[in-house]
């Protein structure tokens, strides 16, 4: 890449503000909490077009400033991407985001960044995170090979926040199985390709898990006492990734698998189901979705995510109006506890050309202590957004 190329071409800028307003319905579980949270934040887009077109460089960072939580008031730079393009070959290098699936509820295969937990409960917010990547596009499909030398703790609560766990977390002092700690080189491949109507993807995937495990520990606190904490602890792992999108008429059926390695344990996880649409119901320009989605863990109990014996049950709506006007309703009852339950809302429209409105609820119930919603069972909120676009 020119650098000097770089240095005078003109980007195109691009991007969101918003300001966001958030509202408990609960005291909090752990410690005394605030029902009211209100936030900022801002993300840019950096683009610039190079050498013709065979190359770009995109910067995408990231700023959260909250009024309640420390830990959410945040940056990150979500995509320092340098892309080279040719006919049968791509090279990415930088800082970037990578996402693999086809399910609605819980993307298994996604693996490659590191979710950004303080940004929302539902673990779709990511960190950039550093590779290299290099795809080979060719008739039979495209392989994407990705050296990732660098690792991101996942982010979490602070001692002040929502959706906590029981104990302090010590994020600043992680556990790591691997010797080189964040500076072990993961890699991956992935190949994928459309074939009829099916689309398949296949991934594998050596290096350090995004999900972190809990060890108790000990901590002297301001008075001099000891006081249990948790710290984050992120093992090795191994995965086999399958990801199937199937376009049957009006029936999209979705399919998410892996097998996993970690800890001197292998396991499997699985999501499934379909979605179902009905094209201008009842004579109007109205589009309805049906969801069906089974979400199985092999590990029960010890699932290190909230889906390990779960059925998603779901509606969306989609106006087809010129404001983009959508709304996702969705209901996950675990098969395992009949008292365990969650429910979750999402819509959005525009105002204008630059302005749209975002609305986003969360309801949590479950009275068993093993289950991954029980801590969060307080938490049930409403949310509220006003987003500029420039």
């Amino acid at each position: 890449m020119n650098a000097v190329g770089t240095a005078h071409a003109r980007p195109e800028i691009s991007g969101v503000a918003a300001l966001e307003q958030r509202y408990f319905f609960q005291e909090s579980l752990f410690r005394d909490s605030f029902s009211g949270q209100l936030s900022l934040y801002a993300e840019p887009e950096f683009y610039w077009d190079l050498n013709d077109g065979s190359d770009s460089l995109v910067i995408k960072p990231f700023l959260r400033v909250d009024q309640r939580d420390d830990e959410r008031t945040h940056a990150d730079i979500r995509e320092f991407l340098w892309t080279h393009a040719s006919d049968e070959w791509e090279l990415k290098a930088g800082i970037g985001k990578v996402f693999w699936g086809q399910v609605e509820s819980l993307h298994l295969v996604d693996v490659i960044n590191q979710t950004d937990f303080v940004e929302t409960i539902d673990t779709e917010d990511k960190l950039g995170q550093p590779l290299i990547n290099f795809s080979l596009i060719k008739s039979w499909g495209t392989t994407s090979f990705f050296v990732l030398p660098y690792f991101r703790e996942r982010t979490f609560a602070g001692e002040d926040g929502r959706f906590r766990l029981p104990l302090d977390l010590d994020i600043d002092n992680p556990i790591y199985e691997s010797s080189s700690e964040e500076s072990h080189v993961d890699w991956a491949v992935r190949w994928e390709h459309t074939l009829g109507n099916w689309d398949v993807g296949l991934s594998y995937f050596d290096g350090t898990a995004r999900e972190p495990l809990f060890v108790q520990d000990v901590r002297i606190d301001s008075t001099g006492n000891p006081e249990p904490i948790l710290r984050p602890f992120y093992p090795q792992m191994q995965q086999i990734g399958v990801d199937i999108l199937a376009v049957v008429n009006s029936w999209l059926i979705k399919f998410e698998g892996i097998q996993r390695d970690q800890l001197d344990e292998k396991f499997i996880a699985l999501v499934a189901g379909f979605e179902y649409t009905s094209v201008g119901v009842f004579d109007t320009q109205y589009d309805i979705g049906w969801l069906l989605e089974y979400q199985y863990d092999e590990r029960d109990e010890l699932a290190t995510t909230a889906g390990q014996n779960d059925v998603l049950l779901g509606t969306r709506l989609v106006l087809n109006d010129i404001d983009g006007t959508e709304i996702l309703v969705g209901y996950v009852q675990d098969l395992g506890f009949s008292n365990s339950r969650s429910l979750f809302v999402e819509a959005s429209s525009r105002i204008n050309d630059v302005w749209k409105w975002r609305f986003e609820s969360f309801l949590f119930s479950s009275e068993e202590p093993s289950d991954f919603a029980f801590f969060f069972r307080r938490d049930d909120y409403i949310q509220f957004s006003i987003e500029h676009y420039f």
